[in-house]
Formats: structure tokens, C-alpha cells, sequence
């Protein structure tokens, strides 16, 4: 096939599927592209891909991944938006050959370095300024430089452990840097996510084509962390903004990958100038924060009073040399685009050489000669803020083409820029080399920006052998903001020699053994619970409508007893708020629906798996992806719509199949996870709710007037029939049937076998008391178990079931109050003095 690009031409031959694939592919005019080389034919490293992938094979491997995608989780949230979105991934790597890559590896590892020390001057003698070389006005009207950071001598010696630059091929085919990162960099964990995904839709391609692994950069990152440490083994936290963050799944990601603990600032306390964590057991010392909460958000009491995410103090922590933080607050200084417009001379200055990548041509509007000039070409530039996100006066665009802009608009831009030309940056107008990317079965060119990593390590900065690459969805080569349509691809650096397998895994020498885990934050703690909790309030309300579908087939053969079981079952689902109050009583496939799959109702089925799921995704770092995988399959199951169930039948299959996919949710917890504090909190959530709920069953159902129907319905929702029928011949009885609901500590469904798992879950937690007094939740349990453990089943009437159930309560409210909310107070080992 011949190829003609740049007025050139070339034959070259390759399969033909993949002549059909790219017979319509157009490299766009004036911009490099990743896939045709300047002599008109693919590159090498795009015929090696070819020469191993059928083009047929594409939409299978695409398919692959994406399903991969699905069962793993991976997502993202938009700003503003509750739900998070399925990550999205090009189904083709950036191809990238080791030579070049030494290139931009060497460049960022000077950019890196420099970046370090513009920050050491700037908080420091600040030489820059004083010489003229930066403009003050450049320094103090940023919103990212910390004042209070001024002087300080970061704890281990570094601003930078993490940074970050995007750059783009320019139309001369350098690369170009187009923005910093600094503040705290997004996107690493989701490049490995990138990697683990495109390994497994073209496992023999990866190994093939000797692509360079990215494990050996994050153990880099850290045993940097590690070595900036005091302790030998310190505890290294990932500071992360919480659930609602936008990369909130990549943080989680990376703390388990890692082996860092995920915390949020609630989690995190100053104590005697140190930071701790709260943990279950009290405070622990936390040696190494990984930041990735913007800084004006660390200290409330510093910076943002109105921050809920940051740590009171901590910027005296950190004065006090006692925490290392990466990155240090005040780093994000790095990331102003008015910088731009300084760094040649600052590199020159600062390493005494020039920079070996430029970034984008920018000119500071504070300056009269730059403003003039930017005045008087400004059809041909972008603008941008000079300091923060957003241009200011124009809502939240980042970047302007005033060519582009109606002519009043223009006109009021260009009067913005004359008035207080310091708030505005002139930029050349970038125009994105492309990529190929794969469409409706053929290959398409589209512009794409690449971030690379360097990792502050103790034998210096190492760069990322790859990247997290964004590729628009857009033709548009003149594109200078990539948003909405991006979406992510792997990089892949190609090495000639075949790559060497790495791992994270220490060596046999670098261990020390260890059967448990650290000890527990009080808010994995408290989410572990509720996780619990939430998943059992599903599977009881899955009961109720099993049993009431299963029960309702036969309403023809049904007596007076047997239609009112059924309505209780009904007026059940209503309280609970699984159903609609206002549903008739004998519409128990209406019942029936919204308990399984309503939206609108917090007590269905649904809404009580996504809460399970909204707690999980809280703690994703201490949950299996066999469990995301099968909770989000639940989701899927009961997510119903208007229609989708004709019959009670095919109500109770739904039910049925759910309780399938409950049981092995808690077969994975039984079975594959540790025996330690986690599990426990996990397990308590659901033998607490499992307890309440038998108690509820049997005040409803097992009454001082209770039928044979009803005791018949009880048996049903506590899954006790055979063992009941196995035991006793002569049919139901009040007695025995509430016997078996509630004081039988053999039947693994009765509240008594629950409160005893629960004592023996308590014996193994720490306590803050060494006073030998039990605490408030041992005290209550104990109060239970001595009461349900002593009651015959005639003396169980409805008023002690009742009892029971509140004691219970009050038991997760006890246990609430010691181990999740804790105030400082309550924090520290409470010791006794006196003579033993």
C-alpha cells in the first residue's frame, strides 16, 4: 500500500484489514503526527504493532477492556456531578521508542530540578526578586504562594516529591511543555490502571514489543517517602480530599498499590507538634503525608478557615521539621501560567544552562512591552488567567481565542487586559500534534496531550517510563483545553532490549515479617460497618419479597390467616420505606417492585446496595475487586425499569438471584478476608443489623396471637425451615419458633448466635481504658447476653423482644460513639497510677 503525506510518498506492505483500517487516515496539515512519519509511510514502532495485531482483532480487544473497566470499577467524578463515570480508554497506546523518550526524560528531570530550586529561593533568600529576575508582582499576586510557608526549611529537605508536566509535539516536532504540575498530581495511578487494562487486551503485544514497565517508578516514589523518614518503618499517609474528589478512585488505587493508608482530614490530628491518625486504638504517629488536597485546604486555622479538609496546625507541624509532606504546601507556586513567561532566564540563572524543552512562547501582561504586545497580535493569541484556573471576567473558560470571540466581546477582553493586564498571560496559540485513535473500525488522527511523572527518589529524580495521555475527541488541532470527549490512553516507551519484570514485592532482605495490619482509622472503622449494616438491610428486605412473591402464587388457596401474613409482609416493606405508603395492601406486585428496584424509596433493595456501595468506595483500598465486582454485578441486577416485571414470579426470581450474589459477597468476607480489626467492624455491621431485624421479624410475626401462617412466614425470612421442621414434627409452635428467631446460639440466624459473635468481636479490640473496666459497648452487649442467654421463649413476649431491639441500638450507638466518632478528648490511652 502506498502512503502519501508532507508531499512525500511510500510503499510499505502490511495486512489487509489493516489496509481497509487506515486507506481514509489524513494526517492533518501543518501538525506532526504520532502514527505517519515525516517520509509518508507508518512509523516503526506503529508496523511492529501492526505486523502483531490484526485489525479484526481491535473491537474484540476494545470489548476486553472495557468490560475490564466495568468489573474493576474504574471511574472518575465531574465536578459537581454525584454519580461517577466509567473511565474512559482509547483502545490504542501512544507508541513512543526508547530514544526519544531519553530525550524528554532528560528535559523533565532538569525541569524538575529546577522547579525545586525556584521554590527553595522564592520561600527562601528570594534572590530571584531582589535581582529583578522575577517580578514581585509575580510572586505576591499569586494564590498559591503561602506566605506562611516563607523561611520554612521543608522536613526532609524537598519541596518536590511529585512532579508533573503536560506537554504536546509542536508543529516543528519538538515537544513543548504546556503546563506544571505541582500542587498535587493527578493521573499516575490512573496510567497504571491504563497499563494493568491494555496488558490484558493485548498480553502477547505488551511482551512482544519490549515495553518498559512502570513498577520500578512508584517503588522509586517510595522509598523516597521512606527515606525521608526518621523510623525505619513509617507510616506513610495519602491525604486524599474524600469520596466526593474527582480522582478519588485513583488515590484509593494508589494507597493500595503502595501500601500507604488512605486518610482524610478528619482522620488526622496535631498532637505535641506531631500529626497522628485517629485510629480505633488511639493516636498513631503518621511519619509521611502524601498530599493530594490543594493547600489552601490543609490548615483551617492558617489558610482556608472555611476548609473541612485539611488538619488544624499542620503548617506548625511542619515548621516544627516533625511531618514531611509531599508535596509541601506552597509547591502548586510552580503551576501559574505568568511563570511561564520567566523560565528561560530563571534556568540560566538558577543551573546556568539553558532549558532543553521550551515551554509555550507566554507573555506576563504585567509588563507594558508584553502587554503591548500581546495587545497588538491578539487575534493570533490565546489568553489565559496569569494566576488560577479561570480568565478573569469571562466565567470559567480557562483559555480565549479572541479570534474566535463575537467583536463586542473582544473588544471588552482587550479593555480587561489594558486595565490590569497583571491578571492575564498571552500565549501562542497551541496547536496539538495528533495520534491515531480507533472509530467505526478504522483509524482516525486526533490531538492528544502527554503528562509525565518525575519521582524524587534518593538517587534523584526518575521519570515515568510512560505516562497518562488525554487524546480529544476532536479533529480540531488548534484545540487548547481538553475537556468534555477525552478520553485516556496508555503509553507505551519500547525499549529494543526485552523488558525486565518488576515487581513492588520487597526482597527477602528488606522485611521484617508481620501478621496483621496497622491499626485501623476510625473512619474505615465506622464505613466497614455501615458497609455491613447496609448490605444485610438489603438482603432482609430481599427476603420479605421473596417470601411474599413465593407466598402470593398461591392467593387462591389462601386462607384469612394466609392473606394477613401476606399484607404484614407488605405493611413490613412500607415502614421500612422499601415501598410506597400509599400502595394498596393486596398490590403485592407493586409492593414487590419498588422494595427490588426503586430509586425513590431508601429502604429498597437498591437504594440500600448503592449506600453499601457508597461506603465501600470510601474503603476500596481494603476491599477485594472480586467484591466491587460482585456488588456492582447486585446493582445491575435490582437497577429496574418501569415494566421490567409483569408477575410476582418473576419478582421472586430477581430476589432469589440477588440473595445468590449477597451470599457471595459474604462467602468473599467469610472466607478471604484477615482475621483483623476490619473484618471485625465489618462483621459486627452485619450481625448488629441481622439481630435488629430478627427481633423485628419476630415482634411482627411471632405475636401472642401469631397463626400458623405467620410463625410459617417467620421460619421463611430467618431461613430456618429445615432446621425447624428437622427438629420438631409436630408443625409450628409459638415456643419453639421464637426460640429458634431469637435464643437458639446454634442457629447462625438468631439474634442470640449474633450478640455472641459480636461479644467474642469486641474481646479482640483495643481499648483506651486500663482502668480493667470494660467500655460502654462491652458493658451493653454483655447487659444483652446475659439477658437473651437467661429468658425462656414462653417469657419472650413482645415487650421484651422490643426491649431487646432498642439494647441493641443502643449497643451500635455505644459502639459508634467509642470507635468512629471520637473527639480529641477521647483519643489518647486513659492510664490509672497506683500500686498493682
Amino acid at each position: 500500500m502506498t502512503f502519501a503525506a508532507n508531499g512525500m510518498k511510500k510503499r510499505v506492505t502490511v495486512a489487509d484489514d489493516w489496509s481497509a483500517a487506515f486507506a481514509d487516515y489524513v494526517p492533518l496539515p501543518g501538525v506532526p503526527d504520532e502514527f505517519i512519519g515525516v517520509d509518508g509511510a507508518p512509523k516503526a514502532q506503529w508496523l511492529q504493532w501492526m505486523e502483531r495485531v490484526p485489525a479484526r482483532n481491535i473491537d474484540r480487544s476494545l470489548a476486553l477492556a472495557e468490560r475490564h473497566i466495568r468489573d474493576l470499577g474504574i471511574s472518575y467524578r465531574v465536578r459537581g456531578e454525584a454519580q461517577e463515570r466509567t473511565w474512559p480508554l482509547s483502545g490504542l497506546p501512544l507508541l513512543i521508542d526508547e530514544g526519544e523518550w531519553a530525550e524528554i526524560s532528560k528535559s523533565i528531570v532538569q525541569r524538575a530540578s529546577l522547579f525545586e530550586a525556584l521554590l527553595k529561593d522564592v520561600y527562601g533568600d528570594a534572590s530571584l526578586v531582589s535581582k529583578g529576575i522575577l517580578p514581585a508582582a509575580v510572586v505576591a499576586g499569586a494564590g498559591e504562594f503561602l506566605r506562611p510557608m516563607v523561611g520554612v526549611k521543608p522536613p526532609g529537605g524537598r519541596w518536590m516529591h511529585l512532579y508533573a508536566a503536560d506537554i504536546g509535539r509542536g508543529p516543528d516536532g519538538r515537544w513543548w511543555v504546556l503546563n506544571d504540575r505541582a500542587q498535587a498530581p493527578s493521573g499516575a495511578g490512573y496510567a497504571l490502571e491504563n497499563r494493568l487494562v491494555m496488558s490484558h487486551a493485548y498480553p502477547s503485544t505488551y511482551a512482544q514489543m519490549n515495553v518498559q514497565r512502570l513498577a520500578p517508578f512508584f517503588r522509586a516514589f517510595r522509598n523516597g517517602l521512606t527515606a525521608m523518614a526518621a523510623r525505619a518503618q513509617p507510616r506513610i499517609c495519602l491525604m486524599t480530599p474524600g469520596a466526593h474528589s474527582a480522582t478519588y478512585f485513583e488515590q484509593s488505587y494508589l494507597a493500595k498499590y503502595l501500601g500507604f493508608l488512605l486518610v482524610e482530614g478528619d482522620d488526622l490530628i496535631v498532637h505535641d507538634g506531631q500529626v497522628h491518625v485517629r485510629t480505633i486504638a488511639g493516636l498513631k504517629r503518621a511519619d509521611v503525608l502524601w498530599r493530594r488536597v490543594d493547600a489552601d485546604f490543609v490548615d483551617p486555622i492558617e489558610l482556608n478557615g472555611a476548609s473541612r479538609l485539611g488538619v488544624p496546625r499542620l503548617l506548625s507541624a511542619i515548621r516544627d521539621g516533625n511531618t514531611i509532606v509531599a508535596n509541601m504546601p506552597g509547591a502548586g507556586f510552580v503551576e501559574q501560567r505568568a511563570l511561564l513567561a520567566f523560565m528561560p532566564t530563571i534556568c540560566r540563572h538558577l543551573l546556568g544552562e539553558d532549558l532543553s524543552m521550551p515551554n509555550i512562547a507566554t507573555w506576563w501582561c504585567g509588563q507594558p512591552d508584553a502587554r503591548a504586545n500581546v495587545l497588538n497580535d491578539l487575534p493570533q493569541m490565546s489568553i489565559a488567567a496569569a494566576f488560577g484556573e479561570q480568565v478573569p471576567g469571562f466565567g470559567a473558560e480557562q483559555h480565549i481565542l479572541p479570534e474566535a470571540l463575537p467583536p463586542a466581546e473582544a473588544a471588552r477582553l482587550r479593555a480587561a487586559i489594558d486595565a490590569r493586564g497583571v491578571d492575564y498571560v498571552g500565549q501562542e496559540i497551541v496547536r496539538l500534534s495528533t495520534t491515531p485513535v480507533w472509530e467505526d473500525g478504522r483509524l482516525q488522527p486526533r490531538p492528544f496531550v502527554l503528562r509525565v511523572y518525575a519521582a524524587a527518589t534518593p538517587d534523584g529524580w526518575q521519570v515515568m517510563p510512560g505516562g497518562f495521555c488525554l487524546v480529544s475527541d476532536k479533529a480540531d488541532a488548534r484545540a487548547v483545553s481538553m475537556g468534555e470527549g477525552v478520553k485516556s490512553a496508555d503509553v507505551w516507551v519500547l525499549s529494543e532490549k526485552p523488558a525486565v519484570l518488576e515487581t513492588l514485592l520487597p526482597s527477602q532482605d528488606e522485611v521484617s515479617i508481620r501478621r496483621v495490619l496497622g491499626n485501623l482509622p476510625s473512619r474505615a472503622a465506622d464505613n466497614l460497618f455501615w458497609y455491613g449494616r447496609y448490605l444485610e438491610r438489603a438482603e432482609a428486605v430481599l427476603r420479605i419479597v421473596r417470601c411474599l412473591c413465593s407466598r402470593s402464587v398461591e392467593l387462591d388457596l389462601m386462607g384469612a390467616d394466609g392473606l394477613e401474613a401476606l399484607k404484614r409482609l407488605s405493611r413490613q416493606l412500607m415502614a421500612w420505606g422499601a415501598a410506597a405508603a400509599g400502595k394498596g395492601e393486596g398490590d403485592f406486585l407493586g409492593v414487590a417492585t419498588d422494595a427490588l428496584g426503586s430509586e425513590e424509596h431508601y429502604g429498597s433493595a437498591l437504594s440500600n446496595v448503592r449506600t453499601a456501595y457508597g461506603s465501600a468506595s470510601v474503603i476500596r483500598e481494603r476491599l477485594s475487586v472480586d467484591s466491587f465486582k460482585l456488588i456492582v454485578s447486585l446493582e445491575r441486577q435490582l437497577n429496574l425499569r418501569t415494566g421490567d416485571l409483569a408477575t410476582t414470579t418473576e419478582a421472586f426470581e430477581i430476589a432469589d438471584r440477588a440473595l445468590v450474589s449477597l451470599a457471595a459477597i459474604s462467602g468473599l468476607a467469610q472466607e478471604n478476608v484477615n482475621r483483623v480489626a476490619g473484618w471485625r467492624f465489618l462483621d459486627m455491621g452485619r450481625r448488629v443489623e441481622r439481630a435488629i431485624n430478627a427481633c423485628r421479624f419476630a415482634r411482627n410475626f411471632a405475636g401472642e396471637t401469631a397463626s400458623a401462617d405467620d410463625l410459617d412466614v417467620l421460619l421463611d425470612l430467618i431461613d430456618s425451615q429445615i432446621t425447624y421442621r428437622s427438629r420438631y414434627l409436630g408443625g409450628v409452635a409459638l415456643a419453639p419458633v421464637r426460640d429458634m428467631a431469637l435464643l437458639d446460639h446454634f442457629n447462625p440466624r438468631s439474634a442470640s448466635f449474633q450478640i455472641e459473635q459480636i461479644r467474642r468481636h469486641l474481646e479482640t479490640l483495643p481499648t483506651l481504658n486500663e482502668d480493667g473496666l470494660p467500655e460502654e459497648p462491652k458493658r451493653i452487649i454483655e447487659l444483652i447476653a446475659g439477658e437473651i442467654g437467661s429468658i425462656a421463649a414462653r417469657d419472650t413476649d413482645v415487650s421484651a423482644i422490643l426491649a431487646f431491639e432498642q439494647k441493641l441500638m443502643r449497643f451500635a450507638d455505644a459502639l459508634a460513639a467509642r470507635y468512629f466518632l471520637q473527639r480529641p478528648d477521647e483519643l489518647q490511652t486513659k492510664s490509672v497510677s497506683g500500686l498493682a
